[in-house]
């Protein structure tokens, strides 16, 4: 076992402590300063999450003591968007699903505003933020630009900022501030330390808000609560099976993992595991600040959820192909579940260095495995033609990262939504057994 596997596990438990990310540091340093409770917001004017976040801030304002500072972002760069127009096409199906969720207005038109209307939008919405009339017009500036209500006469969409020196040096100085403070998408919201993203991230910063007695007198629970998780009573008749796109590397896929099988276990629906190789497996970079916040996130969610995570053994490359080439054998064996939960649990929570024999080992064992039959299996690379396979059908169903889900001809991606995969189970299988 290297050095590096030794210090990571408690090096990362420490980091990822509910103290530290709460930006208790950050938190102090307001108070000793006198500072005011100020939150910063970030928006990307074509971004459909954005368009979302834009109608909270009205509520968020009035109902806590803050000084919200926005800003205007261009869309993240190449590295930080993989496949960037299955990306895209995503976010405008996934906004409308979120819409839907919670009482929100977006409408998928199927295809992104035209350019010279966000260009005409931006400027707007610059002048908004001089004028200090961001909040009150940027949710109707977002549903007139997504709805093409939105009219320019410019015919080249480039010349916003040429016409505009001002907006330029705003956008240039925005995007250097969210890369500064760690983050690298618009719809974010950044508060002492910590980052929130979208609506169904703002949960968070309201219930720090209210921890801190910036709450305002008169206003009650979070705008939008995060939705509840396994709430079907009893199994369906004949449901569908869930597709599980999964990836040992991926943090997210961890904490989903148990969620799904008990969610199988509910409602009597298969769970079949399509594993993937990583993105950064896959040849895709993955930023910096976008490894630290992913890693943030998991670790708050993981704890509303009661799943163990944080004391953590990066996995990439030999310790994840290692754990992927043993699903087959663990399906062979009618384990497959439980080696995938003892493989998470292990690496994401417990520390274990998977890369090992020990390590390996101890994860085989615990889910019922032999450990003699297992090293034979490694030797078998049929995986990851499978892998590829399964790579291939996620993409096809608009789909590139883990963990993602489809249920018949519904595809969602995320562990935060899995409350979606249950209202597709339903509508699958409305009937629940006698």
């Amino acid at each position: 076992m290297s050095l590096k596997s030794l210090l990571m596990p408690a090096i990362m438990e420490r980091m990822l402590s509910a103290d530290r990310l709460a930006g208790a540091r950050a938190e102090r340093t307001r108070v000793a300063r006198g500072l005011p409770h100020q939150v910063h917001y970030f928006h990307q004017a074509d971004d459909p999450y954005s368009a979302l976040a834009a109608q909270a801030l009205p509520g968020l304002v009035a109902r806590y003591d803050i000084e919200l500072v926005p800003h205007l972002v261009g869309a993240p760069a190449d590295a930080a968007a993989p496949e960037r127009d299955m990306l895209v096409a995503h976010s405008r199906r996934d906004a409308a699903l979120l819409a839907r969720r919670y009482a929100l207005r977006f409408t998928d038109p199927g295809a992104q505003p035209a350019p010279a209307a966000v260009a005409a939008t931006k400027l707007l919405l610059h002048d908004a933020i001089a004028q200090g009339r961001f909040v009150a017009l940027a949710g109707r500036a977002s549903e007139d630009l997504w709805r093409g209500a939105v009219a320019s006469d410019r015919e080249d969409p480039s010349t916003d900022t040429a016409d505009s020196p001002a907006l330029a040096r705003h956008l240039h100085e925005s995007a250097a501030l969210r890369k500064k403070l760690g983050h690298y998408l618009g719809a974010t919201f950044y508060y002492a330390g910590e980052w929130y993203w979208g609506v169904d991230r703002l949960h968070y910063l309201e219930r720090r808000l209210q921890e801190l007695g910036a709450q305002r007198a008169g206003s009650g629970a979070v705008l939008y609560a995060p939705p509840a998780e396994l709430s079907i009573a009893a199994p369906l008749k004949d449901p569908p099976p869930i597709d599980f796109f999964l990836s040992f590397r991926s943090p997210y896929s961890a904490i989903v993992a148990p969620r799904v099988f008990a969610l199988a276990g509910l409602t009597g629906a298969q769970v079949r595991l399509r594993f993937v190789l990583p993105m950064v497996m896959r040849g895709l970079p993955v930023p910096r600040e976008k490894r630290i916040y992913i890693v943030r996130d998991v670790a708050r969610e993981a704890r509303l959820r009661g799943i163990p995570f944080g004391r953590l053994n990066d996995p990439l490359g030999r310790p994840t192909e290692r754990g992927l080439s043993l699903i087959p054998f663990a399906q062979q064996a009618g384990l497959g579940e439980a080696y995938v939960l003892s493989f998470m649990h292990g690496v994401w929570a417990e520390g274990v260095d998977a890369g090992s024999e020990r390590g390996l080992r101890r994860i085989v064992e615990r889910a019922g495995l032999a450990w003699s039959d297992a090293a034979r299996a490694l030797r078998d690379q049929a995986w990851r033609a499978t892998a590829e396979t399964n790579r291939s059908d996620m993409f096809a169903r608009g789909l590139w990262g883990v963990p993602s889900f489809a249920i018949g001809n519904t595809a969602v991606w995320g562990q935060d939504r899995l409350w979606a995969v249950e209202e597709a189970l339903r509508a699958a299988a409305p009937e629940r057994r006698p």
